[in-house]
């Protein structure tokens, strides 16, 4: 446990469903999904600053701010996110308070447990495999440009006006149907091997499963698979692409 860090959550994402709250916008959970990693990350660094410690801290800070930004430029000036007004729609005069409980504070909760790696790096670790965390390190990699090279495919994608109405298939999305899932999904893992290089218990595990179950099975590729299925060309693009680990497209 890290009370510290436990309290520092719970004051960030209550001040988030206030601000939120007064906007009348819970599309703000998302920009400040990255920034809450850094934020931690760095609450967690000092005050021994260490090779391992410092690495993570900057790859986290990296995929973090990052992250932010994107969603930022991706949602200023537009409305709420589908997803936050159906909840809206569904949970009635009860949202305010399922919303601050499910949405808030239970984002507060997962990035709690994705953080275990790290955290116990900047609080415990002490680096006795650097090979293994070299691997770690090009996993992270990896993961880092499946993410920020699938979200500026896809944003060029889109900004051409004769792609609209047409599928993403092009680029990193010709080999995985969510490569920015995929991507992300792999950074954890890389983090996860950073922290075996310095002797993090078998628990740590809970990081890179948690934010692979939430991307693969809950929050993330569902739902986009869910708005995408009636979509001209959907069907037969799904169906010679790996949905989310990348491999050559099925032939025809």
């Amino acid at each position: 446990m890290y009370p510290m860090i436990i309290i520092v959550l719970f004051v960030y994402f209550t001040a988030l469903y206030f601000l939120a709250q007064k906007k009348a916008n819970a599309s703000i959970l998302d920009i400040a999904w990255g920034a809450g990693f850094v934020l931690v990350a760095w609450i967690s660094l000092f005050p021994e600053v260490t090779l391992v410690r410092g690495w993570t801290t900057l790859l986290v800070t990296i995929w973090g701010c990052r992250l932010t930004y994107h969603i930022y430029k991706r949602n200023v000036g537009r409305p709420e996110d589908f997803r936050y007004q159906k909840f809206r729609q569904d949970w009635g005069k009860n949202y305010a308070l399922r919303s601050y409980i499910q949405l808030f504070l239970g984002q507060g909760l997962f990035l709690y447990l994705i953080a275990q790696g790290y955290l116990y790096i900047n609080t415990y670790g002490v680096l006795k495999n650097p090979a293994l965390m070299f691997l770690g390190v090009l996993v992270w990699i990896l993961g880092f440009v499946f993410e920020s090279v699938g979200d500026a495919q896809l944003k060029a994608f889109i900004r051409n006006p004769a792609n609209k109405g047409k599928i993403m298939d092009e680029g990193l999305w010709k080999y995985t149907r969510h490569p920015n899932y995929f991507g992300e999904a792999t950074m954890w893992w890389g983090i996860f091997l950073i922290a075996l290089s310095a002797q993090a218990p078998w628990y740590t595990i809970i990081s890179p499963l948690t934010i692979t179950t939430l991307v693969r099975f809950v929050s993330g590729v569902p739902l986009l698979e869910k708005s995408f299925k009636d979509m001209p060309g959907f069907q037969e693009y799904s169906e010679r692409t790996s949905i989310f680990i990348p491999w050559f497209p099925k032939k025809k």
